[in-house]
């Protein structure tokens, strides 16, 4: 029952924060560590708990999607989708150990990103020249898809910039864009996770039907959420989980 019941509210939450501002994985990961799940089999686990919950938030965006910049749609998504899968075989050819080293710093980068977050974005909205040109862009995609599919910590942000910079402006929009790629590396990851037999399945079938339902509820109620006050919240989860990792 503990078991269920940690999944099903870090799940639950980690959906409905994902679709706002990212963060999701500061609670489903360190859950599924916490319940004896191995870092690298968490983190494929966490990383295919999450898939339903980005593709219900794309749902609830949908009305928002729109391609802005030098890349149409169907490119954005292709070169997530082949980020998405390098990233992964990246992971798989990571020894256990040499990744539990290095998980509190991948933790710690992803808080650091996270709380930055809007410094970040307004530094790339104000760089002063116009979108970033179909290589650059393709190049930034591709770059923070490969993230993504190794480590989805900290992603949110990540992609939320990319976009910035490759010139969207419209921030629903690309919140928008922004759980559609989460969704798309998520798939090609979980994929070649599931492949290698890193999932474990029971403790993903519990956060995917947690996230689902937080994923939609959250991308429908992002309008009328501080996010000040939510980005503070996350900030402080990743700074304790951080440090838990390095101390543990």
């Amino acid at each position: 029952m503990l078991f269920i019941v940690t999944l099903a509210v870090a799940g639950l939450l980690a959906g409905a924060l994902n679709a706002v501002a990212g963060g999701g994985t500061f609670l489903t990961f360190p859950a599924l560590v916490w319940l004896g799940v191995p870092p690298i089999a968490a983190n494929a686990t966490s990383t295919l708990g999450a898939l339903p919950g980005y593709a219900s938030s794309a749902w609830g965006y949908r009305e928002d999607l729109r391609a802005e910049g030098t890349l149409g749609l169907r490119g954005i998504v292709g070169l997530g989708a082949l980020g998405g899968l390098i990233g992964a075989g990246l992971l798989l050819i990571t020894p256990g150990a040499v990744f539990d080293g290095l998980v509190p710093w991948l933790l710690l980068v992803a808080t650091a990103l996270f709380a930055l977050g809007p410094r970040v974005l307004a530094f790339v909205r104000a760089r002063g020249f116009g979108p970033a040109g179909p290589v650059l862009s393709g190049a930034a995609v591709l770059a923070v898809s490969i993230y993504g599919g190794y480590f989805n910590g900290g992603l949110g942000i990540l992609l939320l910039a990319m976009l910035g910079l490759i010139g969207f402006v419209n921030l629903h929009g690309m919140n928008g864009i922004k759980v559609l790629l989460s969704a798309v590396l998520s798939l090609v990851s979980a994929a070649a996770y599931a492949a290698a037999g890193l999932i474990e399945w029971d403790a993903a079938l519990i956060v995917a039907v947690a996230t689902t339902l937080g994923g939609y509820l959250g991308a429908r109620g992002a309008r009328r959420i501080r996010m000040d006050h939510l980005r503070i919240g996350i900030t402080g989860v990743g700074l304790v989980m951080t440090a838990l990792f390095f101390v543990l």
